[in-house]
């Protein structure tokens, strides 16, 4: 069974993925905003196709900055029911390292590895290329 977080640990955690919330927040409050002003609309073709290509490419940044706003409030509840650090796979801890360089991450280093090898063969075609 892995070992507890210490209160300074938890408390370490909760406020690098708080701070990291705040700023994914932040960075994304602006996207898009005003791209789709009618103002903006221009007969041109080429400008109006530049126009949508910013938008389709805003909202596909604000896609993934929607799936890392919800690993990390997951992440944070994971902290309160005292799950954090703990491989969703093995049930082991995972390292400090690992933590600390990807503090949302559910799975330990050898899961992680594993699940990436089957989605390689996946994505070749079980060709093993």
């Amino acid at each position: 069974m892995p070992a507890m977080l210490t209160n300074e640990k938890k408390e370490s955690y909760k406020k690098l993925l708080s701070q990291r919330l705040g700023e994914v927040l932040a960075a994304t409050k602006g996207i898009a905003v005003g791209m789709t002003d009618p103002r903006d609309q221009s007969a041109d073709p080429i400008d109006r196709a530049s126009t949508e290509s910013q938008i389709s490419f805003a909202f596909r940044v604000k896609e993934r900055e929607g799936v890392l706003i919800r690993k990390i409030e997951r992440a944070l509840s994971k902290l309160e029911d005292g799950t954090f650090g703990i491989c969703e796979e093995c049930g082991e801890e995972i390292s400090e390292g690992r933590l600390q360089a990807r503090p949302v991450a559910t799975l330990c280093i050898k899961c992680r590895e594993k699940e990436e090898t089957v989605e390689k063969i996946r994505e070749s075609g079980g060709r093993g290329d």
